[in-house]
């Protein structure tokens, strides 16, 4: 595994994922598809929510050996339960930057981690590599989400109009 890479691919991603959450109107901000759906808000501050209390979190608790269970997690509950979608974006988008930040030195200032640490998740075996590797692929996930919405409201706003000259979404 090349921790490199993935610790520069997770820096890189704060700011490609700084560039999708910026410069949005607050009602594009909080907009939703349909109601099952997560607005550019809730996604936001579910990214800083990862970083701060699932992914540095467990991450740590496998890589220090630590007895017992996870601490638990709950990204859906979180974005109703914490109102995700009341907030206001560049206070989120300064949240998740500042989260992030503090992720990635803490991530360089490990002394030799054992990234084949594992641990037993209900999914099975879980090492360290594992859990990083899953927070840059989690970004992935989420910055194909904001482009969706991004895009969802763009077709919105444009349904007199005609867009396949741009080519298939």
């Amino acid at each position: 595994m090349d921790v490199d890479h993935l610790l520069s691919q997770m820096a890189a991603n704060r700011a490609r994922l700084k560039a999708l959450m910026e410069g949005i109107p607050d009602r594009q901000a909080r907009w939703k598809p349909d109601p099952e759906s997560w607005s550019i808000l809730e996604v936001v501050n579910n990214l800083c929510d990862e970083d701060r209390e699932d992914f540095r979190t467990r991450l740590e608790f496998v890589l220090q050996g630590r007895p017992g269970s996870w601490p638990e997690i709950d990204p859906e509950g979180w974005a109703t339960g914490r109102r995700h979608n009341d907030r206001n974006l560049h206070e989120s988008v300064r949240g998740f930057l500042a989260a992030r930040q503090e992720s990635l030195q803490w991530l360089t200032g490990l002394k030799a981690p054992q990234w084949r640490a594992t641990y037993a998740t209900k999914r099975g075996p879980m090492t360290a590599g594992d859990l990083l590797a899953s927070w840059v692929a989690h970004d992935l996930l989420h910055m194909r989400q904001l482009v969706e919405l991004h895009w969802a409201w763009a077709m919105s706003g444009l349904a007199a109009f005609r867009v396949d000259y741009a080519g298939s979404w």
